[in-house]
């Protein structure tokens, strides 16, 4: 299977290292097609404390704590329009942006191709091939929830970075993975399985 995954400046970077950690494990991943946003690398130092600024393979490996060689993951420069992933013709399962800022799902739901990222994400679109939007904004406006409205009315898929309980979360990793679980399940990638709901009978006190 291949993938792009587009990392956005929104707030979130945890979700984005953590589903690519997820994805390199799973073994039904043969190629990531890695894009990331101008702003992202503040956002990673800030809330990581990790420099990707001026990325390059090897930065990114050590990054998600692959090996110095790992060929998993391909980078390509947010102007690169002649990248791989800006074309139909390129078979792949779909994209996951995560996480998706606002400006970006807005640039997708208007059509504007102005990026690698919001062209890679039209080809899902205009090739029905699936597309994972995982905004992480609080409160949204009625322009956020209008383009939510546009892109899944167009095919995507918007999967919220809201946390469940139900799994009794006792760290901040506990509910970080639960998400990333949820996104993996939407291309049918096998995950531990611990956190999915199970049917049992709650029992009063």
């Amino acid at each position: 299977m291949e993938l792009t995954v587009a990392v956005t400046g929104a707030s979130g970077t945890i979700y984005a290292q953590r589903t690519l950690q997820l994805l390199a494990q799973s073994g039904a991943v043969e190629t990531i097609n890695l894009i990331m946003s101008d702003v992202v690398p503040t956002v990673a130092q800030v809330e990581l404390g990790v420099n990707l600024r001026e990325p390059n393979p090897k930065k990114i490996n050590e990054w998600l704590g692959l090996a110095e060689d790992a060929k998993l993951i391909r980078y390509w420069r947010l102007d690169n329009l002649a990248a791989k992933p800006s074309s139909g013709s390129n078979k792949q399962a779909g994209m996951i942006v995560v996480p998706c800022s606002m400006g970006t799902l807005g640039a997708i739901a208007s059509g504007a191709g102005t990026n690698l990222i919001h062209r890679a994400a039209d080809v899902c679109l205009k090739e029905n091939r699936k597309l994972i939007l995982v905004p992480r904004e609080t409160p949204f406006n009625q322009i956020h929830l209008e383009n939510m409205l546009r892109v899944a009315r167009a095919g995507a898929t918007i999967l919220a970075a809201s946390p469940s309980f139900y799994h009794k979360p006792k760290t901040i990793d506990d509910l970080v993975n639960h998400l990333c679980y949820r996104i993996l399940d939407q291309f049918d990638i096998p995950h531990a399985k611990k956190t999915q709901w199970t049917g049992e009978e709650v029992t009063e006190a």
